[in-house]
C-alpha cells in the first residue's frame, strides 16, 4: 500500500481492509491452486461466504441487505482481492458486484430489487453481465440479440459470448434490442433468470488466461420473460450499460494496479535471493532502476484511480478520466508482466512460480471491458479531437 493511504482512508476504511485481507488470504489464496487446475471457482459457496460478511453490496442500499457504505469500500475490496495469486476469481466476483448489479441497483424496480439485487448481495444468486457478442465486442452499438415485443412479454433471440459467470449464473443483465434497427438506439437492458425454458450455455470457452473463472457462450432460443424484468425505461439499455461500464472500468483499473504491485513484490524478493556473477539480481542497477519506475507508475496510477473515486462520489461525470485509468492500467500490467518474467529469467517461464500464471492472467485487462483501442477513442473524443456522434 502507498503511504499516503491515510490520506484518502479512516479508521472504518483500513479495518475494512484488514478484514477483506484476512478472508482473501483464508477463504481464496489457498484454494486458487486448484481452482485454477478445475477451470472454475465455486461462485455459490465463496459468493455465500462473502455476502455473509456483508462484502457483495458494500454502497448498495440496507432495505435489500447493502451496508449504503461510500464507494471507498469496493475501491478497497478489490485492491485487496487484486493482490491474489490469480486473476480469474476477482474477475468473477468483480463482474457480480460491480458489472452486473449496479444498473440494477440505481434503476431496477423495488420488485427486481427484492427478487435478484437482494439475493445477490446475500450471496444466494451468482449474477453476470451478458453485453459482448460473436461479432460485437467493443463495439457495443453492433449487437444484434433482440427481444421482441408480446403482449406484457419479451421474446430474446440471439448469443453472447465472453460472458464471464456464465456458467454458473442464477440471472443475467442481458443488453438486447428492444426495437429495430441498428447503432445504440433502441436497446434495454434485462433481467433474465437462467433457470429460463430456451435459456442455455452452448459451451464454456476454454481461455490463454484467468482458468479460476468460467466464461461461457450464451444461446437465446425464444425466451420469454416478462417486461416488468426490464431495468429502466426501453430503450435506455445502452445508456444505462455505458453509465455501468464506468465502474467496471475503474474496478478492473484498481484490481490491475494491485496485482502488478504485488507482482512487483515477488520480483524484488527473488532478485534479493537469487544470486548471480557473485551477487544478488537486485543489486544489478537496470534491475532495481526498472522495478522502481515501475513502482513509480503504479503509484501514479492509484492516484488516478482514486481521483476518479473522488469524482464518482462528488456525483461527476468521471468518463474521460476512468477511461484513461483503464487504458494506463492495462498497459502498464502488461509491462509489469513482461519485465517481472525477464528478470525470473527461466522460473518466470515455468507454472510452479506465480509470475507465470500473472503474465497470462494480466494480459486480459487490455481487451476486456473496452479494449485499448476503445479506451482511446474514448479519450480523443472527450478531448475535443473530434465531434461525438
Amino acid at each position: 500500500m502507498a503511504n499516503s493511504s491515510s490520506i484518502y482512508f479512516n479508521e472504518e476504511h483500513t479495518m475494512f481492509r484488514q478484514l477483506v485481507r484476512q478472508f482473501a488470504e483464508k477463504e481464496i489464496e489457498p484454494h486458487v491452486d486448484q481452482w485454477e487446475a478445475d477451470g472454475i471457482f465455486p461462485a455459490h459457496t465463496l459468493f455465500k461466504q462473502m455476502g455473509d460478511l456483508g462484502l457483495l453490496g458494500l454502497s448498495y442500499p440496507e432495505e435489500y441487505g447493502g451496508s449504503n457504505l461510500d464507494y471507498w469500500y469496493n475501491v478497497i475490496m478489490h485492491e485487496e482481492l487484486g493482490r491474489l495469486s490469480c486473476g480469474g476469481v476477482p474477475m468473477g466476483i468483480s463482474v457480480h458486484t460491480d458489472m452486473a448489479t449496479p444498473a440494477l441497483a440505481q434503476h431496477g424496480s423495488d420488485e427486481l430489487k427484492r427478487r435478484f439485487l437482494a439475493p445477490a448481495i446475500a450471496g444466494d444468486m451468482v449474477a453476470s453481465i451478458a453485453v459482448s457478442e460473436p461479432d460485437a465486442g467493443s463495439d457495443v452499438a453492433s449487437i444484434r440479440t433482440r427481444a421482441e415485443s408480446d403482449g406484457d412479454m419479451y421474446v430474446i433471440n440471439g448469443t453472447k459470448m465472453w460472458i464471464t459467470n456464465s456458467t454458473q449464473a442464477d440471472f443475467l443483465v442481458l443488453l438486447a434490442r428492444t426495437s429495430p434497427g441498428t447503432g445504440y438506439k433502441g436497446m434495454s437492458l434485462i433481467v433474465i433468470p437462467t433457470d429460463i425454458p430456451g435459456f442455455s450455455v452452448s459451451r464454456k470457452l476454454e481461455k490463454l488466461g484467468n482458468h479460476s473463472s468460467d466464461t461461457g457462450i450464451l444461446n437465446f432460443d425464444n425466451v420469454r420473460v416478462p417486461k416488468s424484468f426490464r431495468i429502466g425505461e426501453e430503450g435506455m439499455g445502452f445508456t444505462l450499460q455505458m453509465q455501468q461500464f464506468q465502474k467496471e472500468r475503474l474496478i478492473g483499473a484498481v484490481t490491475g494496479l494491485a496485482g502488478a504491485e504485488k507482482a512487483i513484490e515477488i520480483t524484488i524478493k527473488y532478485c534479493k535471493e537469487r544470486h548471480a556473477f557473485g551477487k544478488p539480481l537486485i543489486a544489478n542497477q537496470w534491475i532495481h532502476f526498472k522495478l522502481g519506475e515501475l513502482l513509480t507508475e503504479i503509484e501514479l496510477l492509484r492516484q488516478l484511480t482514486y481521483h476518479c473515486t473522488r469524482m464518482m462520489l462528488a456525483g461527476m461525470d468521471a468518463t474521460l478520466e476512468v477511461s484513461m485509468a483503464k487504458l494506463k492500467a492495462g498497459r502498464l500490467a502488461r509491462e509489469v508482466a513482461d519485465t517481472c518474467v525477464q528478470f525470473h529469467g527461466g522460473m518466470g517461464y515455468v507454472e510452479e512460480y506465480p509470475i507465470a500464471r500473472y503474465f497470462r492472467d494480466s494480459r486480459l485487462l487490455s481487451i476486456g471491458g473496452g479494449a485499448d483501442e476503445i479506451m482511446l477513442t474514448i479519450i480523443a473524443k472527450n478531448t475535443g479531437m473530434f465531434p461525438i456522434k
